[in-house]
C-alpha cells in the first residue's frame, strides 16, 4: 500500500493556518488567568466594537484568500531542481534565511501599517476594521479587512519568502514561526515565562499600547522587532503594572502627544 505524500508546498500553505487556530485556541483555554489579562474580561466583553462570531468569519475570509495566493505564488516560483537540493541545505543558510525574511517582513508591515494610519481614507475604510479590537484576543489576530490581509500579511509574507530565498520546506517552518508571533502580540496575557517575551520587545505588552486610543500613532512595528519604530520616531516603549482590580495593564513609558 503506498503511502500519501504530501508537498511542501502544500505543508507551507496549510500548517500555519492549522497552527494560528490551535495555538490562539490554547490562548482561549488559558483565559482564565484572569492575574495576567493585560484587559478585564468585562472590558473584551464591552469595549469591543465586533462579536467574536464576525471576528471567526473574517479571519476564515482572510485564510482562505491567503491559500488562494500562497497556492499561485509556489506555482510561479517552482524550482524541482532546488526542492531535490533541499536535503543539503546547512543550518546556517536556513537561519540566515530566517533572519532576512523577518527583517523583509518586518519592513513591508511597518511601513504598509503606519501607512493604513496616516492616510485617513485607508484607514476609515480598510484598517479600522481591525481597531474594532479594542481590546486584542488571540484568535483576532489577523481579523483585517481582506484588502489588508492581502496587502499586509499576504504580499508581504511572498515578498519576505522570494527576497531571503527560502525553499517551501523551510517556509513551513517560517511562516508557522511567524503566526504563532502574530497570535501571541494580540493573545491579551502576559504570562511568565513566556520565552517569545523574552525574545522579542515587540510583545502582547508592546503592542496592546498601539491598539489603545493614546497609542494608535506608535508602535508600528510588527511581527518581530522595533528597529523601524526606534528609526523613525514611533516608538512607545511601556511597562506592565498591576490593575487594582486585579490582573495588568500595560502603561505607555511616556505621555503620547497627539500630532
Amino acid at each position: 500500500m503506498m503511502g500519501i505524500e504530501v508537498s511542501d508546498q502544500l505543508l507551507g500553505t496549510f500548517v500555519p493556518i492549522v497552527v494560528y487556530w490551535v495555538y490562539s485556541g490554547i490562548y482561549v483555554l488559558m483565559g482564565s488567568f484572569d492575574n495576567y489579562r493585560l484587559h478585564s474580561k468585562k472590558d473584551e466583553d464591552e469595549k469591543n466594537l465586533v462579536s467574536k462570531g464576525t471576528v471567526v468569519k473574517g479571519v476564515l475570509l482572510q485564510q482562505t484568500f491567503q491559500a488562494v495566493v500562497a497556492v499561485v505564488l509556489f506555482k510561479v516560483v517552482d524550482n524541482p531542481s532546488e526542492d531535490a537540493s533541499e536535503q543539503n541545505t546547512s543550518h546556517i543558510v536556513i537561519v540566515r534565511q530566517f533572519l532576512i525574511a523577518m527583517v523583509v517582513f518586518d519592513t513591508w508591515q511597518y511601513f504598509m501599517h503606519r501607512y493604513l494610519h496616516q492616510n485617513k481614507f485607508l484607514y476609515r475604510h480598510i484598517h479600522s476594521q481591525h481597531h474594532r479590537l479594542v481590546v486584542p484576543y488571540a484568535y483576532g489576530a489577523i481579523y483585517n479587512h481582506p484588502l489588508e490581509g492581502l496587502i499586509l500579511d499576504t504580499i508581504g509574507g511572498a515578498v519576505a519568502f522570494i527576497v531571503s530565498g527560502m525553499t517551501p520546506h523551510t517556509s513551513i517552518f517560517f511562516f508557522s514561526f511567524a503566526t504563532i508571533k502574530g497570535v501571541d502580540d494580540h493573545c491579551g496575557l502576559m504570562l511568565p515565562g513566556n520565552i517569545l517575551h523574552a525574545l522579542f520587545e515587540n510583545n502582547s505588552a508592546y503592542h496592546d499600547v498601539h491598539h489603545q486610543l493614546c497609542g494608535s500613532k506608535y508602535n508600528f512595528s510588527q511581527p518581530f522587532f522595533v528597529m523601524w519604530d526606534k528609526i523613525l520616531g514611533t516608538y512607545m516603549p511601556c511597562s506592565v503594572e498591576k490593575r487594582a482590580d486585579g490582573g495588568l495593564e500595560a502603561r505607555a513609558a511616556k505621555e503620547c502627544k497627539d500630532e
